[in-house]
């Protein structure tokens, strides 16, 4: 069977198009991201968590270390709301209350499986479950003048669908070093939950799901360079 001029050139092209796809083959070290989804309290003004959900929404960076192990910085804006006790709906107009809060974290995640898009490599999946624990400072109350820490954890899912775009689903629940999210001193306690609390503290979380951009690729790796 003889080979053209033309099919020598062509297959010359296609290996050096493989070679090129090869060598650009490499991850993402940053994502920009914007999730949405609903919030809750639980606290002493509460009986049940998944009462009277609210919107949250927000953005946030994540920086990828490796293909399991990244840094979150995030920030959410949500409102958390229960019903006031017949007792003192006199000192309030309405039948709830409302908390409006800000809340900036910073988060370790961990993948499950080694998280990326390779054609080479069996082993690193475009999809991986994951947890993460950090740290976090919430600003809420009377045009966000009260302030209280928080340690945030939770589980989620991430789902890479092209080079650069992917979804995420997170649960998160965010324990306070406070316990005035309602911001009135009279529902302290309300339901007698303290005892159910062995730090006292109040509890919110969020059910979000966000969509990341992800640019700065790794620097390509020079196999003829001496240093």
């Amino acid at each position: 069977m003889k080979c053209s001029v033309k099919h020598i050139v062509l297959m010359v092209l296609l290996f050096m198009g493989a070679g090129i796809a090869r060598a650009d083959n490499r991850p993402y070290l940053c994502e920009l991201g914007m999730q949405g989804g609903l919030g809750y309290y639980a606290g002493d003004a509460t009986q049940h968590i998944f009462n009277n959900v609210r919107e949250t929404y927000g953005g946030h960076f994540r920086y990828k270390f490796d293909p399991r192990w990244s840094l979150q910085v995030k920030g959410l804006h949500h409102r958390i709301t229960g019903p006031i006790p017949e007792v003192y709906r006199s000192k309030q107009t309405g039948d709830m209350w409302v908390t409006r809060m800000i809340n900036m974290d910073v988060m370790a995640e961990f993948n499950f499986f080694r998280l990326g898009m390779s054609t080479y490599d069996t082993k690193i999946k475009p999809y991986s479950p994951y947890i993460f624990l950090g740290v976090g400072m919430a600003f809420y109350g009377d045009k966000y003048r009260s302030v209280a820490a928080y340690i945030p954890l939770g589980i989620g899912f991430k789902w890479l669908f092209a080079s650069r775009w992917s979804l995420n689903l997170a649960w998160q629940h965010n324990i306070y070093i406070a316990d005035n999210l309602e911001q009135r001193d009279y529902y302290d306690n309300t339901y007698n939950l303290n005892g159910s609390n062995i730090m006292n503290c109040d509890i919110t979380g969020q059910l979000t799901v966000g969509i990341t951009f992800s640019f700065a690729k790794t620097k390509k790796v020079c196999r003829h360079c001496e240093d």
